[in-house]
């Protein structure tokens, strides 16, 4: 379980393809606080952790490994040649108990993918408007919150199945969010009050 507050942005080193596709990430985490089996949220999408080291070359970067299954990649907008080197990427660490609530609460689970079709500067802040699967986008209200590449946001305005939300300069400059481009597959997991509302409602119609 996550919050959607970005604690970390790596940079993934390699790629490699060994049954399921394996994703070496390097972050400023240290590997002595991470288990193998961990879960650690890359762009929103929960992953496992299956190795931990420190890079042999002369910043000696630590990094961890994670193993991306088939479905995982069907599922969100993960591919080969979008986590290629250098591709950073937005890093949350588990929920501990104890641990503050800052956003919302995210599973890591990636509902779909949306697109960004519109870009607006407005001072310091950025507006930012999406494209999502028709099927989801009932789970989608103003004032409501959704998981974008692992962040948590505030929706602004929903029209059909269009979106915005509002970009401030803190959150651009602690996640990847100052890298957006129209066009872009965002991974989008839509609130989990909002999915259980929808099947209480499926069961009372």
């Amino acid at each position: 379980m996550f919050t959607g507050i970005i604690t970390d942005i790596g940079e993934v080193l390699e790629v490699e393809q060994r049954g399921d596709m394996h994703a070496r990430i390097g972050s400023s985490y240290d590997p002595a606080g991470i288990d193998i089996g961990a879960s650690i949220a890359c762009d929103g999408v929960c992953l496992t952790v299956v190795a931990l080291g420190k890079d042999s070359s002369a910043n000696l970067q630590d990094w961890f490994e994670v193993a991306i299954s088939a479905e995982t990649i069907d599922k969100t907008n993960i591919d080969v040649k979008r986590w290629s080197a250098g591709k950073r990427l937005n890093l949350e660490r588990a929920l501990k108990v104890g641990d503050e609530l800052g956003g919302h609460i995210v599973s890591g689970h990636v509902d779909g993918v949306a697109e960004v079709i519109e870009l607006t500067e407005e001072g310091d802040s950025s507006r930012v408007r999406f494209r999502v699967p028709v099927e989801l986008a009932r789970f989608i209200a103003p004032k409501g919150s959704v998981a974008l590449n692992g962040t948590s946001l505030t929706v602004n305005e929903v029209d059909g199945d269009v979106f915005g939300v509002n970009l401030i300069s803190h959150t651009k400059d602690v996640t990847t969010w100052d890298e957006v481009a129209i066009g872009d597959p965002v991974n989008l997991e839509i609130d989990t009050l909002a999915r259980y509302v929808a099947r209480l409602q499926e069961w009372q119609s």
